[in-house]
């Protein structure tokens, strides 16, 4: 079974990896940075977890506003280093623990916890620039993550209860995963500050010791503190603390504080900390609890013939051809596809089986491939294919013998009136 070996805590400002980029490590303004990192290092160096549970938010990089979720999981094999505006950082990727991750993404939505996954996005500083100064990354990351990002920029936002509650249903997540793990939760962001209008420049060093105290000794009242009165104490930005609950929150009752350390040298309140779990096994197999109750909605779809639900590991699969196919909404896309497609595939990196799937329009292969069905519908109206002519390949027969079982013989797809 995962294990939570402990947790850690660290803010995410730039000013790390900054320091990071530029080998500063030693001068006197960022050495007290890395000297709060160095038993950080040494524990993580220790205990070598097996994968880090990284909690953290993307500063409209790669999650934009248009559409913009309060919990968001990682559920892809490797994560790469996002352009922020000056070009990505010179960082490895980092690898994805993708079984755990879409096992925790279940066991959330047991939960009732109301998830969104993402894929093949890149990541900015809120994990890679406390990850570059935590971890050796030269030659690759010595661990896997499972990114979890926290959208706590556009109001409203998570509450600190329900940040706290997400930690105890991703502890429950964690250990009924079967497989052997030892797991390490990572909560950045914060302490105290605040980056926009006339407040800009905020600290409090007072509110981040007791902060730390609290999430250490008593977090439970954290939780009935108000994002309003997070911000007047530690600035609007600073209110991300609340990321820090979701670590907390996954951890045992009583904890062990291993280290804690804090430095405030320009915007931003710069606080590490390690929290060493005491948890016990319970006299109960509350894992087998959790897994059954993970399967308890899709328990008996096996066995519906010609039936494969359109699960995070098919998509995961298949994600190339199912964002080719994608790119069907674009006029000059779709239209190149109709006289280039040889050139198209190449470009996209399409494999030998997914071309041939496209050439063929194999519409009954590309669903056992893990194409979702409501992309081949795009297709169809593109190469002129109503969607009956589809669904009667998905059964093996001809159009007319479809129609035969239908009520009205009738003929559509979603093509425009032009296409039409």
């Amino acid at each position: 079974m995962a294990k939570i070996i402990g947790g850690l805590a660290v803010s995410h400002t730039p000013t790390i990896g900054f320091a990071v980029d530029h080998n500063k490590q030693e001068e006197s303004a960022w050495a007290p940075i890395f000297e709060s990192f160095a038993p950080m290092q040494k524990w993580l160096d220790e205990k070598k977890p097996d994968v880090l549970v990284y909690i953290f938010n993307d500063h409209v990089t790669s999650f934009f506003f248009d559409h913009y979720s309060a919990f968001t999981l990682g559920i892809d094999e490797q994560y790469e280093v996002a352009d922020e505006g000056g070009g990505p950082r010179d960082l490895p990727a980092v690898k994805g623990h993708a079984a755990l991750s879409q096992h925790i993404g279940a066991s959330l939505m047991a939960d009732e916890f109301d998830m969104s996954f993402f894929q093949d996005k890149p990541l900015d500083h809120g994990l890679f620039s406390p990850l570059s100064a935590l971890l050796p990354h030269e030659g690759g990351w010595p661990t896997q993550i499972v990114p979890l990002q926290i959208g706590v920029l556009q109001f409203p936002i998570p509450t600190a209860r329900r940040c706290y509650k997400l930690g105890q249903a991703l502890r429950r997540a964690i250990e009924s995963f079967p497989e052997d793990l030892n797991v390490a939760i990572v909560a950045t962001g914060g302490v105290s500050h605040q980056v926009h209008g006339e407040r800009c420049g905020f600290n409090n060093p007072d509110w981040d010791e007791q902060f730390i105290d609290m999430i250490v000794n008593d977090p439970e009242r954290l939780t009935e503190m108000t994002l309003a009165e997070f911000a007047t104490l530690g600035g609007m930005e600073g209110a991300e603390v609340i990321m820090w609950l979701v670590m907390r929150g996954a951890l045992s009752a009583n904890v062990k504080k291993l280290h804690q350390a804090y430095y405030l040298p320009s915007m931003t309140g710069i606080a590490t900390l390690i929290l060493e779990n005491q948890s016990r096994e319970a006299p109960y197999d509350v894992q087998q609890r959790q897994r059954d109750k993970i399967a308890q909605q899709m328990a008996g779809v096996e066995k519906l013939p010609g039936t494969y639900p359109f699960t995070q590991a098919r998509s995961l699969k298949a994600l190339r051809i199912n964002r080719f196919l994608h790119r069907l909404i674009q006029p000059a896309w779709r239209e190149r596809f109709l006289t280039d497609q040889k050139a198209m595939f190449a470009e996209n990196k399409l494999t030998d089986e997914e071309q041939k799937l496209l050439r063929e329009l194999d519409w009954r292969g590309m669903i056992h491939y893990g194409v979702s069905f409501f992309l081949l519908e795009k297709l169809g109206a593109v190469v002129g294919v109503s969607n009956l002519h589809i669904y009667s390949a998905m059964r093996g027969e001809t159009l007319e013998e479809f129609q035969k079982t239908r009520n009205q013989q009738v003929l559509y797809s979603v093509a425009g009136k032009a296409k039409a």
